[in-house]
């Protein structure tokens, strides 16, 4: 599973959220790919999934949260995207 994270350099919270998200999901999902994007790096990839307001999440190419989830939100996407329903 490919995770996407959205985010502005200088955005306090995406710096904030970074890396309880992070824990999150390789918490759920070991062996998860996790990239961090720069949104003014990767404008053109933000437009076509739709990114619209950061920080942002994208799972496996689909973005999943417009906004910054909790971690109990992500977890419960990625239990859901998984087949593990907790």
């Amino acid at each position: 599973m490919k995770i996407e994270l959205f985010y502005s350099p200088g955005c306090s919270q995406c710096a904030a959220a970074r890396e309880g998200l992070k824990a999150t999901a390789e918490n759920v999902v070991p062996g998860i790919e996790w990239h961090e994007l720069n949104v003014l790096e990767d404008l053109d990839h933000a437009v076509e999934l739709g990114v619209l307001a950061l920080p942002a999440i994208a799972v496996d190419g689909e973005l999943l949260f417009s906004s910054l989830p909790t971690p109990q939100q992500l977890r419960a996407a990625l239990n859901r995207r998984s087949g593990v329903e907790k």
